[in-house]
């Protein structure tokens, strides 16, 4: 079928994917738009996995102070170029994520980086919780794994909600940067102070 300019221009807009990018989802989807969004969205979070494997050694530490000094934050971002570390873009990406942690607190990066023996020490609570509560036996395993994903939803920063769309997750808005900026940005280590906590371990 042909696929008119006007076609490719509305999807280019609601895209920002590129002229032949966007002609060639239209012709692969019959043309239909909402289909075409998908795939462009597809092939996106595709390359955005492709690219998470990039080397990335330039980007920002930024800090945020919320509360009137209440809590204070400093994060590493990178990404693989001094140029992208240097738009507007990136640099409210990284703001965005150092909000983030100000609100939500996280402990890690991703459930990858939570010690063994923290979730070694959270299963234990969690069973002994079960069978407080009278659990069946052969259902605490499936109880400890369901609390064990609630853990790390709340404790790790990529997998939790967004705070200014709670319908994706950080690791989700991450991806999209990457898809949209064409280059890998890496969290790479971040700080949370909030005053009068305990500095006890």
């Amino acid at each position: 079928m042909d696929i008119s300019i006007e076609q490719v221009k509305e999807l280019r807009e609601a895209t920002g994917a590129g002229v032949l990018d966007c002609r060639n989802a239209l012709e692969v989807t019959g043309g239909d738009f909402d289909k075409a969004v998908e795939h462009l969205r597809e092939k996106g979070i595709a390359e955005a996995a492709k690219r998470m494997s990039r080397e990335a050694n330039e980007g920002l530490v930024v800090s945020y102070i919320h509360g009137e000094g209440r809590i204070g934050v400093l994060v590493e971002v990178n990404c693989e170029t001094d140029f992208v570390a240097r738009t507007d873009e990136f640099e409210q990406l990284v703001n965005n994520i150092a909000m983030q942690i100000a609100a939500m607190a996280p402990l890690y990066i991703t459930r990858e980086d939570v010690p063994e023996e923290v979730i070694e020490r959270e299963k234990e609570i969690y069973r002994a919780q079960a069978l407080e509560q009278g659990k069946p036996e052969h259902v605490i395993d499936r109880i400890v794994e369901g609390r064990l994903e609630k853990f790390y939803q709340q404790s790790c920063l990529m997998e939790q909600e967004f705070i200014r769309n709670d319908e994706i997750t950080v690791e989700e808005l991450l991806k999209n940067e990457i898809s949209t900026i064409g280059e890998n940005i890496v969290v790479r280590r971040f700080v949370r102070f909030e005053r009068g906590e305990s500095l006890e371990a």
